[in-house]
């Protein structure tokens, strides 16, 4: 219910976003990629010894990003924007709720269970500076987008699954505030995708196995799809 909630308020502000979107009449300037789809392979960064990734680790996002022209030819262009992500991290670092608090272990080669994952869902706010060779007339251009993201988790869970039970909880121990750098580079549909971030996955002072920090950054490589 919680998820739905977000979700609403996450579309209608993409609706408020959206209007006026096209320039002023008499306006050389235009507008270009309002809205955005991707799709990523996570990979985790700085795993601990003995952690590894398994099965098919995967990002959704999707949002609006407002188009701020800054030349009449529209080659060059800041983006900010709005949007949505959920992103699951596939690994043998298994998360054990005991009370109040949160156990972490590696389960071994012959550990028999089907996934174990952690994911989480995140606002994001996308800051990029934009460059492209279109016309006002010419959908099909190249274009390099770089820049910066800021987000924020509202949810995170962790999820151990065998043949006979699934073991299920919010976890509270993953970092809420996100940051990081990205970069989208491509032509006309298909476009690169990269996120990698600067900060950790967890908070500061959780640790696994051994008393081990829990010091594991995302990077994310994808595709991603703009439209107008």
């Amino acid at each position: 219910m919680k998820h739905r909630l977000l979700l609403l308020f996450f579309f209608g502000t993409l609706a408020v976003l959206a209007q006026d979107t096209d320039a002023p009449s008499g306006n050389t300037f235009y507008r270009e990629d309002q809205f955005y789809l991707g799709l990523s392979y996570n990979l985790i960064l700085d795993l601990p010894d003995g952690v590894s990734q398994s099965n098919l680790p995967y990002g959704l996002l999707a949002g609006f990003i407002r188009d701020f022209p800054l030349n009449p030819e529209g080659t060059v262009a800041l983006g900010i924007g709005l949007g949505y992500g959920v992103n699951s991290y596939y690994t043998n670092l298994r998360a054990v709720e005991e009370g109040d608090d949160i156990r972490y272990e590696v389960l071994t080669a012959g550990s028999e269970y089907r996934r174990n994952k952690f994911e989480t869902h995140i606002i994001e706010l996308p800051l990029e500076f934009r460059w492209r060779n279109s016309t006002p007339v010419d959908y099909k251009f190249w274009r390099v987008y770089g820049g910066f993201k800021l987000g924020y988790v509202v949810g995170s869970r962790s999820k151990f699954v065998t043949r006979d039970f699934v073991d299920s909880f919010y976890n509270t121990d993953t970092r809420n505030f996100r940051y990081g750098i990205q970069l989208s580079v491509g032509y006309n549909t298909f476009n690169l995708h990269f996120y990698y971030g600067l900060n950790d996955l967890f908070e500061e002072g959780v640790t696994g196995p051994d008393n081990t920090p829990l010091g594991m950054r995302p990077l994310h490589l994808g595709l991603i799809f703009y439209i107008l």
